[in-house]
């Protein structure tokens, strides 16, 4: 590791210890760090009145007092990364700090070289945090609201109830699963929960499940502790932890594995996780919201989804109708998408010309809000003229069967000997097999289907018989 990798950094190491102390102070300026020490809470408490520091590494247990006192009384700047320094036997103090606002700890006896990898990882921590922080704030400001309408009185009014029985309530809250086509807007009417409830200053973290590695999901929202596999040279805490005390936004919930599924539904019944290679339960209140475009229903008859997990989700149910049932709504939300869309392009606002709103409310508009929504931003850049005629909508073909891709004949008749719906099946999955370079986790995504129920298909699947046989 280069030298002078922390220059221009200032930091208060609090440790009742001379020799660790001393040991730290020399590995830190080494690499270009101001280094201040303290040795009980009382000189701490002095050095953070008169100073501010860019880090402080804390010891918990100090002569006079605990050093996660000096976090409750908010002595630490938020400004301020704080690293706490426990044995072995004080991880429950640690897991304290950080619940107060200390960002990562260093376990007892620990190498010396171990301290900067940790103070760059908390640097790099709180960059992502203020990020976070930004898009919070660029939700929150940007414009990007739902637009209800007379066609969503009835779902405004359950989102208006749901609030207000989040304001009644003290301690958890219950979770909230929300239904729809994809590009119907789930996202947003999560986002919007959040920022009208309870827990708005709280975080929001958001998390699409189709997208984590399947050998990393349990990390990614459990965390893991030191050692649990190859690569976890330090803790990390997960989503769940991250979260607690605001909102945790689970999208396409049933792309997790069936044994993730069940660790979810302990952590909504418990209120507690325990991380990927650790054996002590760790408290978390997070607001649970979940998204899916499937039936969970189904999902629980065909074996993807877990019936308890679906129970104790199907409390708060909310449910985006599509697009195409909104009636006269869809033109006033392509007036206000048009106006948003203009003022980010910087130019002027434009109409539906008559051509324009006839294509408007003739397309099914199969990908719903999102679809529409590009449809008109290439409308705004690429068309001329004064008005927006939406010359690339694309028109539904009178008689065409609504099937993915239109693969489907609607002229085909079975043979009078039947047909192997199995072998229909595995063309399919070895066709979505062949189209996402043999990714499995990309193929059920095509199929619609979980990763466990595609993996089964393949190990078990026959050779289906020629086409024509």
């Amino acid at each position: 590791m280069a030298e002078r990798e922390l220059t221009g950094l200032s930091i208060l190491i609090v440790e009742d210890d001379p020799l660790l102390r001393k040991q730290l102070a020399a590995e830190l300026e080494q690499r270009g760090a101001d280094v201040t020490g303290a040795e009980t809470l009382s000189s701490a408490q002095r050095w953070l009145s008169d100073l501010s520091f860019d880090f402080v590494l804390l010891d918990v247990n100090l002569p006079d007092g605990l050093g996660t006192d000096l976090l409750k009384s908010k002595l630490i700047s938020a400004n301020t990364g704080t690293i706490v320094m426990t044995a072995d036997a004080a991880i429950s103090g640690a897991v304290a700090a950080m619940r107060l606002g200390a960002l990562d700890y260093l376990v007892k006896p620990f190498d010396l070289e171990e301290v900067s990898l940790v103070i760059d990882r908390v640097r790099r921590a709180r960059q992502s945090v203020r990020l976070a922080e930004h898009r919070r704030s660029d939700v929150r400001n940007s414009g990007e609201v739902f637009f209800f309408g007379a066609s969503l009185a009835a779902l405004e009014n359950q989102l208006q109830r749901i609030l207000t029985a989040d304001a009644r309530m003290q301690g958890p809250l219950p979770p909230v699963l929300i239904q729809g086509e994809t590009g119907t807007g789930k996202t947003t009417i999560a986002r919007w929960l959040h920022h009208r409830g309870p827990r708005a200053a709280q975080p929001l973290v958001e998390v699409n499940c189709s997208a984590l590695p399947e050998s990393l999901a349990e990390s990614e929202l459990f965390g893991h502790e030191r050692g649990a596999f190859t690569d976890a040279r330090t803790a990390r805490i997960g989503l769940f932890e991250a979260a607690s005390g605001g909102t945790l936004f689970l999208d396409e919930l049933p792309s997790l594995p069936l044994i993730l599924q069940a660790k979810v539904l302990k952590a909504l019944e418990d209120h507690r996780i325990r991380r990927l290679g650790g054996n002590k339960e760790i408290p978390v209140d997070v607001r649970v919201i979940a998204a899916t475009h499937r039936d969970l229903k189904q999902l629980v008859d065909g074996g993807q989804f877990r019936e308890d997990l679906y129970h104790r989700l199907d409390l708060y149910r909310v449910r985006i109708g599509p697009l195409r049932d909104r009636g006269e709504d869809i033109e006033k939300l392509a007036g206000l998408l048009i106006e948003q869309i203009c003022q980010r392009h910087r130019l002027p606002q434009k109409p539906l010309s008559a051509s324009g709103r006839q294509r408007l409310l003739a397309c099914p508009w199969p990908g719903n809000v999102r679809e529409l929504a590009h449809e008109l931003e290439r409308a705004i850049v690429f068309e001329e003229g004064a008005e927006l005629n939406l010359e690339h909508c694309q028109q539904p073909v009178p008689g065409a069967a609504r099937s993915p891709a239109g693969w489907f004949n609607p002229d085909y008749t079975f043979p009078p000997q039947g047909f192997l719906l199995d072998d229909a099946i595995d063309r399919l999955i070895q066709h979505a097999m062949t189209q996402s370079g043999n990714n499995v986790s990309a193929a059920a995504r095509l199929l619609g289907v979980t990763r466990d129920y595609l993996r089964y298909h393949l190990a078990n699947r026959k050779s289906p018989a020629p086409d024509g046989a």
